[in-house]
């Protein structure tokens, strides 16, 4: 859905943001950059820019702000491909650069789009907090296959990464860290936003 100008400024600027600093900003610091002197015009925009499907956000918690969509994509559209790395002994180093990566087309066909993890809920499967996952929108999430890692939106617990598990008419959203017990609702309630294609970590 459009934005207006309000709305499409706010985001503009959380997109800038949050791929400078790879965290959201404040309410206080989205009120100053917007020359605001209270937090509700904000949380309108927010709240319309959750609804249009722009980004996700739990009111109240403004570090829980996640940007969706090509504003969100956060690796470069190509990069150079050197040669192979052995995981057991050595290989011959790489100096000449053989041919260069390049994703921008899967950016571009498959909309991908990527999101900053907040919490160890998956460290068990090697993603850690703060790590930026990049995901492929779900259109059936009927076709997932068991286990597969989504990000999922499930009312009251706001977006979630997690092993996706269907049975009949139940989904169970499972972590990849035993300290979190499984979280199971009716799959009516569940709305996949994307299954992980990969993990960018910024060392």
């Amino acid at each position: 859905m459009p934005l207006t100008s309000a709305q499409q400024e706010l985001f503009d600027w959380l997109a800038d943001y949050i791929g400078t600093h790879r965290h959201s900003p404040s309410i206080r610091q989205m009120m100053e950059a917007m020359g605001l002197r209270s937090p509700a015009p904000i949380q309108s925009r927010l709240r319309h820019l959750q609804q249009k499907g722009w980004l996700t956000w739990q009111e109240g918690q403004a570090r829980t702000l996640q940007l969706l969509g090509a504003a969100a994509e956060a690796v470069a559209p190509s990069i150079p491909l050197l040669g192979a790395v052995a995981a057991g002994g050595l290989v011959e180093t790489f100096d000449d650069l053989e041919e260069r990566l390049d994703i921008a087309p899967v950016l571009e066909t498959r909309g991908l789009f990527a999101l900053t993890v907040n919490g160890d809920s998956m460290v068990d499967a090697h993603i850690a907090d703060g790590d930026v996952v990049l995901l492929e929108p779900v259109s059936d999430p009927s076709r997932l296959k068991p286990g597969t890692i989504v990000s999922a939106l499930v009312p009251g617990s706001g977006t979630t990464l997690k092993h996706f598990h269907r049975k009949g008419a139940m989904v169970t959203l499972e972590a990849a860290n035993p300290a979190y017990p499984p979280l199971v609702v009716p799959a009516d309630q569940v709305t996949v936003q994307g299954k992980l294609v990969a993990v960018w970590r910024q060392i």
